[in-house]
């Protein structure tokens, strides 16, 4: 794997030097993030497929496994247990009667904010301590960070 893919600007090389260096901060912050929402019955894979409806409203089932990079069974079995709780409803697309939506509910909506405010709030806990020139720095490296978080779309089998 040590040969640039056709696609990708960077080579695999530096991006393995980066990650090595990022890994274990991030490591760090996800089990901060997992912690910190402890109190909810929310999964961090269920927060990340919530947060996808709320930003691309109702959607269909290989939409979102798409999305969130999982095979449709893996979605599926998500769902259902989002549905139990009453976090998401299904409807029938009126464009397609054929097709099934997935949306959020009002009460889905409002975990989901719940769990959003306790991370925010531990992140913030974290930044709180930097010198405010790294705050700022922090501050300009989140839009990299969102890309990163975008960038990269296996083709999932």
């Amino acid at each position: 794997m040590s040969e640039q893919a056709a696609e990708s600007p960077s080579t695999y090389e530096d991006a393995l030097d980066v990650a090595r260096s990022i890994q274990p901060a991030l490591n760090k912050l996800m089990l901060i993030f997992q912690r910190t929402t402890e109190g909810s019955s929310l999964t961090t894979s269920q927060v990340s497929i919530m947060n996808q409806l709320r930003l691309r409203g109702p959607s269909r089932v290989s939409t979102i496994a798409q999305a969130e990079l999982i095979r449709m069974p893996t979605a599926s079995n998500a769902l259902y247990q989002l549905e139990r709780h009453g976090f998401v409803e299904r409807h029938r697309d009126d464009k397609d009667r054929r097709g099934v939506l997935v949306a959020l509910t009002q009460l889905g909506e409002s975990e989901l904010n719940i769990v959003s405010r306790q991370r925010a709030a531990a992140l913030a806990e974290i930044l709180q301590w930097m010198e405010p020139k790294d705050l700022q720095e922090a501050r300009q490296m989140s839009s990299l960070i969102a890309k990163l978080a975008d960038v990269y779309r296996p083709t999932m089998n």
